[in-house]
């Protein structure tokens, strides 16, 4: 193996607005950054269709534009963009030992983790499909709530993430309809209160979505299971909202690195550093409040500087 081992000063891993920015600044200072992009290059605003909220765009752009626009702003400057993703790291000695796609060692002095979070899905094939279409399912109310202002959605969910989502909607659109799958919330109770005083946000317990339905392009309802009754009716939406949660990406650091219950990397506060020194965190791996592209490529910056200035301390 000790022939195939390849030494970097730098290595960022994930390719998201934090993995880009971080290299954007790695890259400028002198830190010659590999970026690997992961199993979804880009990240999550790859299947984002719009995105409004980005400064600099006052007409709006596409995810895959910004994304690509990010990578040639990093490659411009001399980051080495790769095809690959972490398989296995092993941070216990003093170098920081990565393994891309099981086959390649890398030695990197000091390491930036962007690898994200993944939304979860209910796994239909109706969803999956409006999904890829970016014609009417989204994991981000934040995000593309805008888009459906004065219209009637739909969301699934139970905890505070899909009551906070709820009410954001429901400043926006005409009619929220919130479907819980269980006979109780799971959020407390000042966040289930917030959402059932909402006059336009109706709440169905104990109802399972049985179908996304739409025109083949865009959503223009869902077809949910009264679980008490057995009943199956249809709900008139252009939108369908998933808040089930987020799984970071963070696998393959848990022997190493601190992490919380659900997964997301526990960084040192107001700093990007991890448990383990020269290793990094940015981004929606370490994120499960903001989970926006502006909050990842402030993170991303951050970790770019932190990493430099310990490079800098080691010389």
């Amino acid at each position: 193996m000790s022939d195939t081992i390849e030494r970097i000063k730098c290595l960022i891993i994930g390719s998201g607005p934090a993995g880009y920015t971080a290299a954007i600044y790695a890259a400028r200072a002198n830190m010659k950054p590999v970026l690997y992009q992961g199993m979804q290059p880009g990240g999550q605003l790859t299947t984002t269709n719009e995105v409004e909220n980005w400064p600099g765009n006052p007409e709006g752009i596409t995810g895959p534009e910004m994304m690509i626009g990010l990578q040639a702003q990093a490659e411009r400057f001399g980051t080495d963009v790769r095809d690959g993703w972490a398989t296995k790291v092993d941070f216990s000695g003093g170098v920081h030992r990565v393994w891309i796609n099981d086959q390649i060692e890398l030695h990197c002095e000091s390491v930036i983790i962007s690898t994200g979070a993944s939304a979860k899905y209910l796994g239909l094939s109706s969803e999956q499909h409006y999904l890829q279409m970016g014609g009417g399912v989204s994991a981000c109310a934040v995000c593309d709530g805008f888009f459906y202002r004065n219209q009637e959605v739909v969301i699934v969910g139970a905890g505070d993430s899909a009551c906070e989502e709820a009410h954001y909607l429901s400043k926006l659109c005409k009619k929220v309809t919130m479907l819980v799958r269980s006979e109780k919330f799971r959020a407390s109770k000042i966040m289930e209160e917030r959402v059932r005083k909402t006059e336009n946000i109706t709440i169905l317990m104990n109802h399972d979505t049985v179908e996304v339905l739409g025109d083949g392009q865009v959503v223009t309802g869902v077809r949910a299971l009264n679980k008490t009754t057995a009943e199956t009716f249809d709900i008139e939406a252009t939108g369908f909202f998933v808040a089930i949660g987020h799984k970071p990406n963070t696998d393959i650091f848990k022997d190493f690195l601190n992490l919380d219950e659900t997964g997301y990397i526990i960084g040192i506060p107001g700093t990007s550093k991890t448990n383990v020194e020269g290793v990094f965190v940015a981004g929606d791996a370490a994120d499960h409040v903001y989970r926006q592209a502006i909050t990842a490529a402030g993170t991303g910056c951050m970790a770019a500087l932190d990493a430099e200035r310990y490079l800098a301390a080691k010389e």
